[in-house]
């Protein structure tokens, strides 16, 4: 993959945080907290995992951040692997991608947005799939009618992920009464171990904060990608964790415990219990437009990547796939990731499908986190504007704790 030449690079620090938490945050925080909640068994345990996952994906995109500097072109981590470790590894990470992370992130937020919208509408559990196929559907009409289209949409439901958030965090911390919330000693409950809860908890931490990834990309549109690139992973992500913490702080002041566990409308139970009825609906009515875009941002990325790969005769149907609409969009590849996630949404729950994509992706994320040493070694000449701190400790400790995460949870038994 030829590096890209023409870059723009007008890209400052506060508009580079604002990539960062407009990547990061999306359905993960409204829907992860009772999987956690469940998986940990205790408040002080759920706050714990919380924090620990956010320090871990701190860790990974300062890790990250290096290769994209270092790398700045189209294609991200398909980049970096090939780099490090061949056109094969490349290969099969475009493959898992393709076949599995794209279709998987979109069929999760598909079937979550259909359950908030039966629920808000007090439609019965039968009317979740097509309510998620439908929002599936219309997000790829969107993006069918071109990038700019799609790109301002994405633009116009940026605000709505914050909106929601601020006004749960605000009014949920000025609520008097409220549950008392446990912070200390960290303990899992009484079902659970330290091992199960840790391992369980941070696998659904991770959807949450995941996107530090592609926030690399934007590494050749800086004006100083040295100084600023860390800065912005660093500060989005350290912005990102606070903001988890305190959102999850209220849903459990709001909320009886075991009222959160399991529950996936926790939200919007939340937000009516702080807003009451009329203001609890107007906020899941923010938290599914913030769904919405999300699942506009993940369809806009997922449909070009078989189109790349296509134009490298890396797939079956390579000639087709490659095909343009009049609005220079790859329809067919669209269609294509389309119907896989579709597909998915039969196939399992909101938990199944993100604990899947988080567990195959990460495997890739290793790799990523490897071949920063690996490629220290082989081309110590490769210029590299930003060098992660903390060399080579925090590289080790973001594979480390991601291969502690594998060994600590039986990622089988859940599906």
């Amino acid at each position: 993959m030829a590096a890209d030449q023409n870059l723009n690079r007008t890209m400052t620090l506060v508009p580079a945080i604002s990539t960062v938490v407009g990547t990061v945050i999306g359905a993960g925080v409204f829907y992860k907290a009772s999987t956690v909640a469940t998986a940990t068994g205790s408040t002080s345990m759920s706050l714990f995992v919380w924090l620990f996952g956010g320090l871990i994906s701190l860790a990974a995109g300062l890790t990250g951040a290096e290769l994209a500097a270092a790398l700045p072109q189209t294609g991200g981590m398909l980049v970096y692997i090939e780099r490090a470790y061949g056109k094969l590894a490349s290969f099969l990470l475009g493959w898992a991608q393709i076949i599995i992370y794209f279709p998987a992130s979109i069929a999760a937020k598909g079937v979550i947005f259909g359950t908030q919208v039966a629920n808000l509408m007090h439609w019965g559990a039968g009317a979740i799939i097509p309510s998620g196929i439908a929002a599936l559907v219309s997000v790829a009409l969107i993006n069918m009618l071109g990038s700019k289209i799609a790109g301002q949409f994405q633009s116009i439901t940026l605000v709505f992920k914050l909106i929601p958030l601020a006004l749960i965090i605000v009014f949920g911390l000025l609520q008097p009464g409220g549950v008392e919330v446990s912070l200390f000693p960290v303990s899992p409950g009484h079902d659970a171990t330290w091992a199960t809860a840790m391992g369980a908890g941070l696998l659904g931490t991770m959807y949450a904060y995941d996107g530090w990834i592609h926030v690399g990309n934007i590494a050749g549109e800086m004006k100083n990608p040295s100084r600023d690139l860390p800065r912005a992973i660093a500060g989005g992500l350290i912005g990102i964790m606070v903001i988890y913490l305190l959102v999850n702080f209220v849903f459990l002041h709001s909320l009886p415990f075991h009222a959160i566990q399991g529950n996936e409308n926790t939200a919007m139970d939340a937000a009516q219990h702080i807003f009451g009825g009329i203001g609890g609906k107007l906020i899941t009515i923010g938290i599914l437009i913030s769904i919405y875009g999300t699942l506009n941002g993940y369809t806009m990325t997922g449909m070009r990547l078989p189109y790349a790969m296509a134009l490298e005769k890396a797939l079956p149907f390579s000639n087709k796939l490659v095909k343009l609409n009049r609005f220079k969009i790859p329809y067919v590849a669209g269609i294509f990731e389309l119907v896989i996630a579709i597909a998915l949404m039969f196939a399992g729950g909101f938990d199944t499908l993100t604990d899947m994509l988080v567990f195959v992706i990460w495997l890739f994320y290793t790799l990523v986190f490897v071949a920063v040493i690996k490629l220290r070694k082989t081309e110590p000449d490769l210029k590299r504007p930003y060098r992660v701190p903390g060399y080579p400790f925090v590289p080790l400790v973001a594979g480390y704790l991601r291969w502690c995460l594998h060994h600590w949870y039986d990622f089988g038994n859940r599906v």
